[in-house]
């Protein structure tokens, strides 16, 4: 029988009732596993019990939010032999899984942990640290980790649509040069993205077209700072319709990012605060993880 480690966080998501994970459970019971179950009750524990753990199990399950997967592929990826990752999606956004359609009912997301196949995930490294679909900073990307979780529980998606808005009226250029890969851009953007997912905090949505999550390379978005409030609609629209050609809007295709700043610049790890620092490096470790996803059409 494959022994599996669940790592729940209990906070996570719209409900509290505890009746979908246990029916996910029994799904992976079912499917011949034998699960064994750590909730998570502060900060870093996820992390913990993957790098503590894991190497004894044959599948690695986190029950969470995007930000209790981070943690459980930053554990993981201090592993020399990593086990299989599985995910049941438990956020009130739930961006990563909505890119890799793995749905937000816990014994439907179980069912590809059993029957799915493994897909070998990049995964990113922001200086020390590491993400799994998306490093950002600027406009809206405070909101990510500045909501409270009974907030987020209590209203998903418009949490964050609310701290976007409060944050509006505060909307600063920051000045960076940024090195992707061996092309280098410098100005003033009001928000920057290093990403490898289709939908960022429900707001930011990327063409599923020009998105891979097993390619080696991540998609780089900088917003330039609009001069007028017409401008910054203009920018908007052209956001939402995924028209990448428009001035405002730098996108790229790059596996190795540096962003240079004087600023004071906060950045947001998969919705997780990650503190200023002059200089990020950010690279695409290809293939380091190895996640359960459906298995692909014949």
């Amino acid at each position: 029988m494959k022994k599996l480690l669940l790592i729940v966080n209990p906070r996570a998501g719209k409900n509290k009732s505890t009746a979908p994970l246990y029916d996910a459970i029994v799904r992976l019971c079912e499917g011949g596993y034998l699960v064994n179950v750590k909730e998570t009750k502060a900060s870093g524990d996820a992390t913990r019990y993957a790098l503590e753990l894991g190497s004894y199990y044959d599948t690695v399950v986190c029950y969470g939010g995007d930000g209790t997967l981070n943690e459980t592929i930053s554990g993981l990826m201090q592993l020399a032999e990593k086990p299989l990752l599985g995910y049941l999606p438990a956020g009130s956004t739930n961006d990563f899984a909505a890119t890799l359609h793995i749905p937000a009912v816990p014994y439907m997301a179980a069912n590809i942990i059993t029957q799915g196949a493994p897909m070998a995930l990049d995964v990113g490294r922001h200086n020390n640290r590491y993400f799994s679909y998306v490093a950002s900073f600027g406009a809206f990307t405070k909101a990510s980790y500045s909501a409270s979780q009974d907030v987020k529980n209590a209203l998903g998606h418009f949490a964050y649509i609310l701290e976007g808005i409060k944050s509006l009226d505060s909307l600063r250029p920051y000045h960076c040069r940024v090195t992707a890969d061996e092309e280098v851009i410098e100005g003033d953007f009001v928000f920057g993205s290093v990403c490898n997912s289709t939908s960022l905090a429900g707001l930011v949505k990327l063409d599923p077209n020009r998105v891979r999550m097993d390619d080696g390379v991540f998609e780089v978005v900088l917003l330039r700072m609009p001069r007028t409030a017409l401008d910054l609609t203009s920018l908007l629209v052209a956001l939402k319709q995924m028209q990448y050609d428009n001035p405002g809007i730098f996108f790229r295709h790059a596996s190795k990012v540096t962003v240079e700043t004087e600023d004071h610049i906060p950045w947001s790890l998969d919705g997780e605060y990650a503190p200023s620092t002059p200089v990020v490096n950010i690279e695409n470790c290809h293939g380091a993880i190895q996640l359960l996803v459906n298995k692909p059409e014949e």
